[in-house]
């Protein structure tokens, strides 16, 4: 079963003035864990989870993302942070999470992994269950854990994502991208029990073309999966965020007027709108051990 949230503004180049307000204004809750996917490398994984971190933080929630690539990390490189420890740390235990926490832009905090690591890059999956396991020690949890994980359909990308409360697939106008996507949905779905994908359709010219790439993914989906899929925006072709990148910094904090973050911020109030999440099955790990972890303020 599929359908397609209606975009928050009629044009991806608008925004409601009073959207960050609105964000501001809603009531706490308890952490909401969001891994962001997408199979294929090169489809804008990082870049999505910065910049929609940052547009949740300056709207007022408290927001920490989670570099998941581990041995190719590059969310400190995107936000222009430099980092004196990261996960290896995590896991050798010469530090603690909260010892990892990079302070970011705007209130967001950032945990790093090694770039250039090659022993981060080859562990196995009970290091992985070890990292998601450090989140149940946090002591102030923040409201979003944003979750960017590497490209393919490997173990530890799959841990990572079956661990969250919700996946948003990152996909873009490419034969590989929509396959790669397909085949992550596939395995997820199958050896994970995930259900349910939120769609970001990236670098598109238009909401038509945007709109094109859902209903190809989610038709071969409804066709031979026992999944849900809905559309939850666009983030158009914008010079600017490519400037933002060179310049290490998030598009919605250097050019919140431009077309790219005008889509992350809608992005970030569509996501703030969801419903409470089902929690991951008691037979797989879960960030915060699939408890209601309330986020206490930081």
């Amino acid at each position: 079963m599929n359908r397609i949230f209606p975009l928050l503004a009629a044009h991806q180049d608008q925004v409601h003035p009073d959207q960050a307000a609105g964000l501001r204004e809603r009531p706490r809750r308890r952490c909401r864990t969001i891994t962001v996917a997408g199979g294929k490398g090169g489809v804008g994984k990082s870049t999505v989870t910065v910049n929609l971190g940052m547009a949740l933080s300056m709207a007022g929630r408290e927001v920490m993302l989670l570099d998941a690539d581990m041995g190719m990390a590059n969310l400190d490189v995107l936000l222009g942070l430099t980092p004196s420890r990261h996960i290896g740390h995590l896991l050798d235990g010469s530090c603690g999470l909260e010892d990892l926490l990079l302070p970011g832009p705007h209130g967001l905090k950032v945990i790093p992994a090694g770039s250039g690591a090659r022993r981060l890059a080859q562990l196995g999956n009970g290091e992985h269950a070890a990292v998601i396991r450090a989140f149940d020690e946090l002591v102030h949890p923040p409201e979003y854990l944003l979750v960017d994980t590497a490209a393919g359909v490997s173990d530890n990308v799959a841990l990572f994502a079956a661990a969250a409360d919700d996946v948003i697939l990152v996909v873009c106008d490419e034969p590989a991208s929509m396959t790669d996507a397909y085949a992550l949905i596939k395995v997820l779905s199958r050896d994970f029990g995930v259900r349910r994908y939120h769609v970001l359709a990236n670098m598109v010219r238009h909401a038509g073309e945007a709109r094109q790439l859902y209903t190809k993914l989610a038709r071969v989906s409804d066709r031979f999966l026992d999944v849900t899929l809905d559309f939850v925006g666009m983030v158009p072709h914008d010079e600017q965020l490519r400037q933002a990148i060179r310049r290490q910094s998030a598009v919605v904090d250097t050019a919140p007027g431009s077309r790219s973050a005008q889509g992350f911020k809608q992005l970030a109030g569509a996501v703030d709108t969801w419903g409470e999440p089902e929690r991951p099955s008691h037979d797989r790990i879960a960030f915060f051990g699939g408890q209601a972890a309330l986020a206490t303020g930081w």
